[in-house]
Protein backbone atom coordinates (compact mmCIF):
# COMPACT_ATOMS: atom_id res chain seq x y z
CA UNK A 1 0.00 0.00 0.00
CA UNK A 2 1.40 3.91 -1.19
CA UNK A 3 1.28 5.88 1.32
CA UNK A 4 -0.32 9.58 0.22
CA UNK A 5 2.42 11.75 2.84
CA UNK A 6 5.55 9.47 1.66
CA UNK A 7 5.17 9.75 -2.15
CA UNK A 8 4.17 14.17 -1.05
CA UNK A 9 7.46 14.06 0.72
CA UNK A 10 9.45 12.37 -2.29
CA UNK A 11 8.00 14.90 -4.59
CA UNK A 12 9.05 17.64 -2.45
CA UNK A 13 12.62 16.72 -2.00
CA UNK A 14 13.47 14.28 -4.15
CA UNK A 15 10.65 15.38 -6.79
CA UNK A 16 13.58 17.08 -9.39
CA UNK A 17 14.90 13.41 -10.09
CA UNK A 18 11.34 11.82 -10.06
CA UNK A 19 11.87 9.43 -7.19
CA UNK A 20 7.97 9.82 -6.64
CA UNK A 21 6.65 8.74 -9.87
CA UNK A 22 8.62 5.61 -9.36
CA UNK A 23 7.50 5.11 -6.32
CA UNK A 24 3.94 5.39 -7.43
CA UNK A 25 4.73 2.97 -9.58
CA UNK A 26 4.80 5.62 -12.83
CA UNK A 27 8.46 4.79 -14.44
CA UNK A 28 7.80 6.51 -17.69
CA UNK A 29 6.92 9.96 -15.70
CA UNK A 30 9.84 8.96 -13.42
CA UNK A 31 12.27 9.02 -16.53
CA UNK A 32 10.95 12.38 -18.32
CA UNK A 33 11.62 13.94 -15.18
CA UNK A 34 15.09 12.60 -15.24
CA UNK A 35 15.36 14.14 -18.64
CA UNK A 36 13.73 17.94 -17.70
CA UNK A 37 16.43 18.03 -14.47
CA UNK A 38 19.00 19.34 -16.87
CA UNK A 39 16.42 22.06 -17.90
CA UNK A 40 15.66 22.64 -13.75
CA UNK A 41 11.61 22.10 -14.94
CA UNK A 42 11.30 19.01 -12.87
CA UNK A 43 12.11 20.52 -9.70
CA UNK A 44 9.53 22.72 -10.40
CA UNK A 45 7.24 19.70 -11.08
CA UNK A 46 8.04 18.06 -7.79
CA UNK A 47 7.29 20.95 -6.02
CA UNK A 48 3.71 21.21 -7.80
CA UNK A 49 3.28 17.32 -7.55
CA UNK A 50 4.07 17.32 -3.77
CA UNK A 51 1.18 20.22 -3.20
CA UNK A 52 -1.40 17.81 -5.47
CA UNK A 53 -0.44 15.00 -3.24
CA UNK A 54 -0.84 16.68 0.01
CA UNK A 55 -4.05 18.25 -0.42
CA UNK A 56 -5.31 15.18 -2.60
CA UNK A 57 -8.43 13.49 -0.37
CA UNK A 58 -7.54 9.75 0.60
CA UNK A 59 -9.91 8.29 -0.64
CA UNK A 60 -8.88 9.83 -4.30
CA UNK A 61 -5.12 8.51 -3.82
CA UNK A 62 -5.72 5.21 -2.15
CA UNK A 63 -8.55 5.00 -6.06
CA UNK A 64 -5.50 5.99 -8.44
CA UNK A 65 -2.51 4.22 -6.63
CA UNK A 66 -3.88 1.49 -4.35
CA UNK A 67 -6.52 -0.32 -6.38
CA UNK A 68 -4.21 -2.48 -8.12
CA UNK A 69 -2.49 -3.36 -5.81
CA UNK A 70 -6.01 -3.83 -3.50
CA UNK A 71 -7.45 -5.94 -6.35
CA UNK A 72 -4.40 -8.42 -6.77
CA UNK A 73 -4.35 -9.25 -3.29
CA UNK A 74 -7.85 -9.83 -3.71
CA UNK A 75 -7.22 -12.02 -6.68
CA UNK A 76 -4.71 -13.88 -4.30
CA UNK A 77 -6.96 -14.48 -1.37
CA UNK A 78 -9.59 -15.94 -3.68
CA UNK A 79 -7.24 -18.67 -5.66
CA UNK A 80 -5.78 -19.32 -1.72
CA UNK A 81 -9.86 -19.79 -0.65
CA UNK A 82 -10.54 -22.15 -3.70
CA UNK A 83 -7.67 -24.38 -2.83
CA UNK A 84 -8.87 -24.36 0.92
CA UNK A 85 -12.50 -25.04 0.22
CA UNK A 86 -11.18 -27.71 -2.73
CA UNK A 87 -8.94 -29.52 0.24
CA UNK A 88 -12.08 -29.23 2.80
CA UNK A 89 -14.46 -30.52 -0.01
CA UNK A 90 -16.15 -33.65 0.67
CA UNK A 91 -15.41 -36.49 -1.83
CA UNK A 92 -18.66 -36.76 -3.54
CA UNK A 93 -18.27 -40.21 -5.12
CA UNK A 94 -17.74 -41.75 -1.82
CA UNK A 95 -21.02 -40.42 -0.80
CA UNK A 96 -23.00 -41.62 -3.51
CA UNK A 97 -21.51 -44.45 -3.27
CA UNK A 98 -22.72 -44.48 0.40
CA UNK A 99 -26.41 -43.63 -0.35
CA UNK A 100 -27.24 -46.82 -1.73
CA UNK A 101 -26.47 -48.74 1.46
CA UNK A 102 -28.73 -46.46 3.39
CA UNK A 103 -31.57 -46.92 1.27
CA UNK A 104 -31.40 -50.14 1.06
CA UNK A 105 -32.24 -50.52 5.09
CA UNK A 106 -35.11 -48.99 4.54
CA UNK A 107 -38.50 -50.82 4.48
CA UNK A 108 -40.74 -51.66 1.73
CA UNK A 109 -42.29 -49.40 0.29
CA UNK A 110 -46.23 -50.09 0.53
CA UNK A 111 -48.97 -49.25 -2.60
CA UNK A 112 -50.54 -45.96 -0.31
CA UNK A 113 -46.73 -44.84 -0.07
CA UNK A 114 -46.62 -45.46 -4.02
CA UNK A 115 -49.59 -43.42 -4.73
CA UNK A 116 -48.01 -40.41 -1.94
CA UNK A 117 -44.27 -40.04 -2.06
CA UNK A 118 -44.43 -38.14 0.39
CA UNK A 119 -45.14 -40.79 2.90
CA UNK A 120 -42.14 -42.97 2.44
CA UNK A 121 -40.36 -40.28 4.14
CA UNK A 122 -42.88 -39.38 7.30
CA UNK A 123 -43.78 -35.84 5.73
CA UNK A 124 -46.76 -34.61 5.94
CA UNK A 125 -48.48 -33.29 2.46
CA UNK A 126 -48.80 -30.04 3.60
CA UNK A 127 -45.38 -29.35 5.39
CA UNK A 128 -44.13 -28.08 1.61
CA UNK A 129 -47.17 -26.55 0.59
CA UNK A 130 -46.68 -22.55 0.40
CA UNK A 131 -48.75 -20.49 2.46
CA UNK A 132 -52.13 -19.82 0.93
CA UNK A 133 -51.61 -16.14 -1.12
CA UNK A 134 -53.78 -13.44 0.18
CA UNK A 135 -57.03 -12.92 -2.14
CA UNK A 136 -56.22 -10.04 -4.19
CA UNK A 137 -58.91 -7.29 -4.00
CA UNK A 138 -59.86 -5.30 -7.30
CA UNK A 139 -61.35 -2.43 -6.08
CA UNK A 140 -58.47 -1.45 -3.78
CA UNK A 141 -56.05 -0.55 -6.77
CA UNK A 142 -58.81 0.59 -8.95
CA UNK A 143 -59.85 2.88 -5.94
CA UNK A 144 -56.05 4.42 -5.26
CA UNK A 145 -55.71 4.96 -8.49
CA UNK A 146 -58.95 6.95 -8.88
CA UNK A 147 -57.83 8.63 -5.90
CA UNK A 148 -54.16 9.56 -7.67
CA UNK A 149 -56.49 10.88 -10.54
CA UNK A 150 -58.45 13.47 -7.82
CA UNK A 151 -61.88 11.31 -8.91
CA UNK A 152 -62.67 11.47 -5.32
CA UNK A 153 -65.97 10.14 -5.48
CA UNK A 154 -65.38 6.96 -7.56
CA UNK A 155 -62.49 6.39 -5.35
CA UNK A 156 -64.51 6.42 -2.24
CA UNK A 157 -67.23 4.04 -4.31
CA UNK A 158 -64.33 1.55 -4.96
CA UNK A 159 -63.69 2.05 -1.24
CA UNK A 160 -66.45 0.75 -0.31
CA UNK A 161 -66.94 -2.33 -2.17
CA UNK A 162 -63.61 -2.82 -1.38
CA UNK A 163 -64.26 -2.97 2.67
CA UNK A 164 -67.31 -5.30 1.36
CA UNK A 165 -64.58 -7.65 0.27
CA UNK A 166 -62.29 -7.28 3.23
CA UNK A 167 -63.52 -5.00 6.23
CA UNK A 168 -60.31 -4.93 8.49
CA UNK A 169 -57.92 -3.72 5.37
CA UNK A 170 -56.03 -1.19 7.54
CA UNK A 171 -54.66 0.38 4.13
CA UNK A 172 -58.09 0.59 2.83
CA UNK A 173 -60.01 2.35 5.88
CA UNK A 174 -56.92 4.99 5.97
CA UNK A 175 -57.40 6.17 1.89
CA UNK A 176 -61.37 6.42 2.37
CA UNK A 177 -60.26 8.24 5.17
CA UNK A 178 -58.88 10.63 3.27
CA UNK A 179 -60.88 10.90 0.62
CA UNK A 180 -63.77 11.69 2.90
CA UNK A 181 -61.57 14.60 4.35
CA UNK A 182 -60.89 15.70 0.86
CA UNK A 183 -64.57 15.84 0.16
CA UNK A 184 -64.88 17.82 3.75
CA UNK A 185 -66.94 14.60 5.33
CA UNK A 186 -65.19 14.87 9.02
CA UNK A 187 -67.13 12.67 10.64
CA UNK A 188 -67.11 9.68 7.60
CA UNK A 189 -63.48 10.84 7.98
CA UNK A 190 -63.06 10.21 11.53
CA UNK A 191 -65.09 6.86 11.86
CA UNK A 192 -62.51 5.27 9.19
CA UNK A 193 -59.65 6.15 11.15
CA UNK A 194 -60.85 4.84 14.16
CA UNK A 195 -61.39 1.29 12.39
CA UNK A 196 -57.96 1.70 10.85
CA UNK A 197 -56.70 2.16 14.60
CA UNK A 198 -58.86 -0.43 15.79
CA UNK A 199 -57.41 -3.19 13.46
CA UNK A 200 -53.51 -2.06 13.75
CA UNK A 201 -52.70 1.27 12.40
CA UNK A 202 -50.21 3.02 14.43
CA UNK A 203 -48.64 5.36 12.54
CA UNK A 204 -50.28 8.56 14.77
CA UNK A 205 -47.82 11.22 13.44
CA UNK A 206 -49.19 10.39 9.99
CA UNK A 207 -52.56 11.03 10.72
CA UNK A 208 -51.32 14.27 12.32
CA UNK A 209 -49.71 15.23 9.59
CA UNK A 210 -51.37 13.74 6.08
CA UNK A 211 -51.89 16.96 3.98
CA UNK A 212 -55.30 14.73 2.97
CA UNK A 213 -56.67 14.80 6.73
CA UNK A 214 -55.98 18.56 6.94
CA UNK A 215 -59.67 19.13 7.36
CA UNK A 216 -60.45 16.39 9.26
CA UNK A 217 -57.43 18.30 11.50
CA UNK A 218 -59.44 21.79 11.51
CA UNK A 219 -62.68 20.20 12.99
CA UNK A 220 -63.33 21.61 17.05
CA UNK A 221 -64.09 17.27 17.79
CA UNK A 222 -60.50 16.55 16.04
CA UNK A 223 -58.77 17.43 19.52
CA UNK A 224 -61.06 15.14 21.82
CA UNK A 225 -60.53 12.71 18.66
CA UNK A 226 -56.34 12.63 18.96
CA UNK A 227 -57.09 12.61 22.66
CA UNK A 228 -58.24 9.06 22.93
CA UNK A 229 -55.99 7.80 20.69
CA UNK A 230 -57.74 8.10 17.49
CA UNK A 231 -60.90 5.70 18.65
CA UNK A 232 -64.24 7.34 18.56
CA UNK A 233 -66.21 7.11 22.27
CA UNK A 234 -69.60 5.76 22.52
CA UNK A 235 -71.79 8.80 23.80
CA UNK A 236 -73.55 7.98 27.15
CA UNK A 237 -77.07 6.28 26.00
CA UNK A 238 -79.91 8.55 26.06
CA UNK A 239 -82.87 7.96 28.03
CA UNK A 240 -85.99 7.01 25.99
CA UNK A 241 -88.39 9.77 25.92
CA UNK A 242 -91.28 10.10 28.49
CA UNK A 243 -94.78 8.77 27.12
CA UNK A 244 -96.50 11.31 25.68
CA UNK A 245 -99.00 12.54 28.12
CA UNK A 246 -101.59 13.61 25.48
CA UNK A 247 -102.11 10.31 24.83
CA UNK A 248 -103.82 9.32 28.24
CA UNK A 249 -107.68 9.46 27.87
CA UNK A 250 -107.99 10.98 31.00
CA UNK A 251 -106.00 14.38 30.29
CA UNK A 252 -107.87 14.71 26.75
CA UNK A 253 -111.30 14.45 28.49
CA UNK A 254 -109.76 17.48 30.95
CA UNK A 255 -108.57 19.25 28.23
CA UNK A 256 -111.48 19.17 26.57
CA UNK A 257 -113.55 19.88 29.65
CA UNK A 258 -111.30 23.07 30.13
CA UNK A 259 -112.16 23.96 26.53
CA UNK A 260 -115.54 24.08 26.88
CA UNK A 261 -115.39 26.17 29.99
CA UNK A 262 -113.56 28.44 28.00
CA UNK A 263 -115.88 28.88 25.08
CA UNK A 264 -118.79 29.27 27.30
CA UNK A 265 -117.35 31.91 28.93
CA UNK A 266 -117.10 30.27 32.75
CA UNK A 267 -113.57 30.80 32.89
CA UNK A 268 -111.11 33.26 31.56
CA UNK A 269 -108.69 33.18 28.81
CA UNK A 270 -105.58 33.12 31.78
CA UNK A 271 -107.33 30.82 33.86
CA UNK A 272 -107.54 28.06 30.84
CA UNK A 273 -103.77 28.96 30.22
CA UNK A 274 -102.75 28.30 33.69
CA UNK A 275 -105.17 25.64 34.30
CA UNK A 276 -103.78 23.45 30.57
CA UNK A 277 -100.44 24.25 31.88
CA UNK A 278 -100.86 22.47 35.21
CA UNK A 279 -102.31 19.15 33.40
CA UNK A 280 -99.74 19.07 30.97
CA UNK A 281 -97.02 19.81 33.23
Amino acid sequence: MKNKTTAALFALFLGWFGVHRFYLRQPGLGILYIVLFSMGISVVLGIIDAIVLLAMDPAEFDRRYNDDEESNEHDRYSRRREKTDYRRRPDTNTRSRQRPSRRTERRPVTSQETRNPRRRYGRSVTTNQAPERRRVNPYKQSGIKKYKDFDLQAAIEDFEKGLEIDNHDISLHFNIACAYSLTESADKAMTHLAKAVEYGFKDFNKIKTHDDLAFVRIQPEFEQFAADGFMITRAPQLEPPKENLLDDDILLSQLNRLSELKNKGLITEKEFLAEKHKLVR
